[in-house]
């Protein structure tokens, strides 16, 4: 069964396709790595998904229920304290008990303590966190994450990607984006290529190795940063 399935979805800015016929699917509490370049559709992609931006041909189902989605840029108002985002977001969203609803995402994301804090003197790892708190507030099937470590240091990506990972775990279904090899290979279980608006290649991060080795042979004895940029140049992009 899947939580959330594209078919063909094309996207068009203008004279320019961002997205060319794209399809896959992710079943619950996969954890998918959406991959490619700058420029790629990886955040065009993620924003049909997630029904803020409609496709020009092709559809998105997502029959299990709601998606979440947390952008790049944290929507968080830096002023406010942890628990005063939280609560402005649940009563935004019309739940029936705000504060219970904030008391969840606390403990979900282990913010308890940091609740009276105020949001600017955060770490970006934890300001993150509250980013993707405030995206699980309509208790999302599906969860989007557009580049979600930019910024964060070691220490910090190793805490999101512990969490991110406890999310899949219980069930929900996890879409990143990124444009780190390594870090797609190290996280996703399913790996999905994207190059100038084509998907080129959809399944796990070994098969993603042998399919680099295969299409770039003559790079097979670099590192697999280096061969996937010639695989990316085998295939025209």
């Amino acid at each position: 069964m899947s939580a959330v399935r594209a078919t063909d979805v094309v996207k068009r800015f203008g004279e320019r396709e961002a997205l060319r016929g794209v399809s896959f699917e992710a079943g619950p509490g996969e954890l998918v790595a959406i991959i490619g370049p700058n420029g790629a559709g990886k955040t065009t992609l993620l924003s049909i998904l997630a029904g803020i931006s409609s496709p020009d041909a092709g559809g998105v189902e997502a029959p299990d229920g709601a998606v979440g989605w947390v952008p790049q840029q944290a929507a968080l108002y830096r002023r406010l304290t942890v628990e005063e985002n939280l609560l402005l977001f649940a009563r935004l969203e019309g739940h029936e008990d705000p504060a219970a609803s904030v008391e969840e995402m606390l403990e979900l994301t282990g913010l308890r303590e940091r609740r009276g804090e105020i949001v600017a003197r955060l770490s970006g790892g934890n300001q993150q966190r509250i980013n993707i708190a405030i995206g699980l507030l309509s208790r999302p099937a599906v969860l989007l994450l557009d580049e979600p470590s930019v910024g964060l240091d070691p220490r910090q990506r190793a805490r999101l990607w512990e969490f991110v990972a406890a999310l899949a775990g219980r069930g929900t279904t996890v879409i990143f984006s990124t444009h780190d090899i390594q870090e797609a290979e190290r996280y996703g279980g399913r790996v999905l290529v994207l190059a100038d608006g084509e998907s080129l290649f959809d399944g796990s991060a070994e098969e993603l190795r042998r399919a680099v080795r295969s299409e770039a042979p003559e790079s097979a004895d670099r590192d697999f940063e280096t061969a996937f940029v010639a695989y990316l140049q085998h295939r025209g992009h």
